[in-house]
């Protein structure tokens, strides 16, 4: 059966983040699915809630089971939802799982300064969008800059969803996946901060540190990512677990 793999976005942004990995698989004739959350992308107006963010992502890997053992790939919010969903005590039908930009704790002082800061950027006129956007054009490469935020920036619910993640018990949920797990950072990403704890509670998981890369590690270096991509379906393919839990060299 052919690998299946489901893709699940970032905080604000949507499904249009995965357009390079979309396109890089489709050459390789894999199918893939990707998922807008409650109050992202095309359900902008939607409120965003846990209960209906996990119901899309079940809905999405359950119907990709049916069709052949399923990759999961989350980035950052995307990451965290999907290792709590993957490290349930019933676990969904995911074969593998590539964990992206999301080795940290939501929850106590570090989140509090994230939704401060998040907050004062909603103060600025237009929610400091023209600071983004500077940002973003500085960089990110052009094969991926306009696909990044083509399905709009999900303000509204922001706060919202970054309130709703303090109640994961992530630590709990990640020491129970076993399957292959891997994560992947950008050097300079500020959720690495718990990198090492989540890299030994997760038997087979390896480690993938991307470097001169910040927390858009998919969008920042899409063929580092899309080889990433690879790996994990060529592991599933071969049937091997890369259960001894050591970490991969930086990649380059």
């Amino acid at each position: 059966m052919v690998v299946q793999v489901v893709f699940v976005h970032g905080i604000r942004t949507s499904a249009t983040m995965w357009r390079a990995q979309i396109a890089h698989l489709s050459e390789r004739g894999i199918p893939a699915t990707v998922v807008d959350l409650p109050g992202h992308g095309s359900r902008m107006g939607e409120v965003f809630t846990l209960e209906e963010a996990f119901r899309t992502m079940d809905v999405a890997v359950r119907a990709a089971a049916e069709r052949g053992p399923v990759l999961l790939v989350g980035h950052s919010m995307g990451g965290l939802l999907s290792l709590d969903y993957v490290g349930r005590e019933d676990p969904p039908p995911v074969s593998a799982f590539i964990a992206a930009s999301c080795t940290a704790i939501p929850r106590g002082v570090g989140l509090a300064a994230y939704r401060a800061m998040a907050r004062g950027f909603d103060a600025l006129p237009d929610h400091g969008l023209w600071i983004a956007e500077r940002v973003l054009d500085r960089t990110l490469p052009a094969e991926t800059r306009a696909d990044f935020g083509a399905g709009g920036y999900a303000f509204d619910a922001q706060d919202t969803a970054l309130r709703s993640l303090s109640v994961l018990d992530l630590l709990a949920a990640v020491s129970r996946i076993t399957v292959p797990l891997w994560f992947v950072n950008g050097q300079y990403d500020q959720l690495r901060v718990n990198e090492r704890l989540f890299v030994q509670l997760a038997p087979h998981a390896e480690l993938i540190v991307v470097p001169r890369t910040t927390h858009l590690v998919t969008a920042m270096r899409p063929r580092v990512f899309n080889a990433v991509l690879d790996l994990a379906v060529a592991t599933m393919e071969s049937g091997a677990a890369g259960a001894d839990g050591t970490s991969t060299p930086a990649a380059t």
